[in-house]
């Protein structure tokens, strides 16, 4: 098990392989198709993202509100392959990786390989125990969109493994 603190450098991103346990501490940023469509506008405007890119981590979920005493609800992970027609146009824009649930297309694992990026998956039906794992939320853009908003998360020990390396390396 390795534990990694965001953000990471492109040289720790490039040494990770398919099949590594990690234990990510750091800052990421949730994401989910509407958010992406609205990255989208924004990039094609000429406008910033509501985050830096670069180097950032977006997790492909929708937290639930928080109960009393936590920072956040139950929050795991959401199906990647709706972001596979994001997914390489944000990599290119800086993004570090993604992190979600299931496979992602040849193009996205493509740009992963362009941009030495990683994919990290999450443990689907286990939302409870990131949750927990989350010290910190905050949101960051497009409160409209609720549970699809753009949130900061300040995650400690998420357990994630990776599913696409840098390398072209995958475990499916």
């Amino acid at each position: 098990m390795k534990h990694l603190s965001l953000p990471l450098t492109k040289e720790e991103r490039l040494a990770l392989r398919a099949g590594d346990c990690v234990l990510l501490s750091g800052t990421v940023y949730t994401a989910r198709d509407c958010a992406h469509r609205r990255f989208f506008e924004l990039l094609d405007q000429g406008l910033p993202l509501p985050f830096d890119p670069h180097g950032a981590f977006i997790y492909y979920a929708g937290p639930c509100p928080a109960p009393a005493g936590k920072a956040c609800g139950s929050c795991g992970p959401t199906t990647s392959a709706r972001m596979n027609t994001f997914a390489p146009r944000l990599l290119h824009e800086g993004l570090g990786g993604m992190i979600g649930k299931g496979e992602m297309s040849a193009e996205t694992r493509e740009a992963l390989k362009q941009c030495g990026a990683v994919y990290f998956a999450a443990i689907g039906g286990a939302g409870a125990m990131y949750g927990n794992a989350i010290g910190k939320m905050e949101l960051v853009a497009f409160p409209e969109l609720l549970s699809e908003a753009v949130y900061r998360l300040e995650v400690h020990d998420f357990p994630l493994v990776v599913a696409h390396d840098a390398h072209g390396g995958t475990v499916y």
